[in-house]
């Protein structure tokens, strides 16, 4: 989904059809996830997370629903824990951060492993010892802030702008074909290799005007699995 809309886009300057513009703001909307490592509407995720002492989780991400939580185990995933043995707080809440808090001091004598007189969640963990859980839920803000949709807009246009060459790039660069408005048509790359970077937050959208604006809204938090 896209953080800003199709007549904000024209209005910063996007050009085209409108599948055209809509193209332009996914690639923006790609690089702001890529700069901030944020996710500006709900996303399901799955997330591995590091166990810090006293059964502190914090999740890269901001939280909305956990769905399923299990420890990572050297055999494989163990198997989900139920929602009364860990508390959930989320940075939507002024003052609360990013995290699960797993019951260390709890028990369940309802669940093998976690009785009371078997040392309770604690115990379990101990004979599991388990210092990753792996978290199944939904992430992300309700909807994307006002700045971030103007940053969508200016930096849909500010790419367009970049990628279309001017008649003197064109003809100092002979692999650049132009058309008649001086649009790219063709660029042949010359690596065979198939790229094998690792997707890592970028330095900049590209766009000092844009960064400007998303600052406030940068998250360098751990990495993600099945996610962005």
């Amino acid at each position: 989904m896209a953080y800003c809309s199709e007549v904000q886009a024209r209005d910063a300057g996007v050009t085209g059809t409108s599948a055209e513009v809509a193209a332009w703001i996914e690639a923006a909307r790609e690089q702001i996830t890529r700069y901030t490592w944020q996710l500006f509407e709900p996303t399901d995720l799955v997330v591995v997370a590091d166990v810090a002492p006293g059964g502190l989780v914090i999740l890269p991400r901001r939280v909305r629903t956990i769905a399923s939580v299990m420890p990572v185990l050297a055999a494989g995933d163990g198997p989900s824990i139920p929602s009364s043995a860990y508390r959930v707080t989320s940075s939507d809440v002024l003052g609360q951060i990013d995290a699960l808090h797993l019951s260390w001091g709890g028990y369940d004598d309802l669940v093998v492993g976690a009785e009371s007189y078997a040392g309770g969640w604690l115990g379990l963990w101990e004979r599991w010892g388990a210092r990753q859980v792996k978290v199944l839920g939904s992430f992300g803000y309700d909807a994307a802030p006002l700045l971030v949709g103007q940053g969508n807009a200016l930096l849909a246009a500010d790419m367009q702008a970049k990628a279309r060459p001017s008649d003197a790039d064109a003809a100092e660069d002979s692999s650049l074909q132009v058309d008649d408005e001086g649009n790219n048509v063709a660029i042949e790359d010359s690596d065979d290799d198939a790229s094998s970077d690792v997707v890592s937050p970028a330095a900049s959208t590209g766009s000092t005007q844009v960064d400007a604006l998303l600052a406030g809204y940068l998250n360098r938090g751990v990495s993600l699995i099945g996610g962005i």
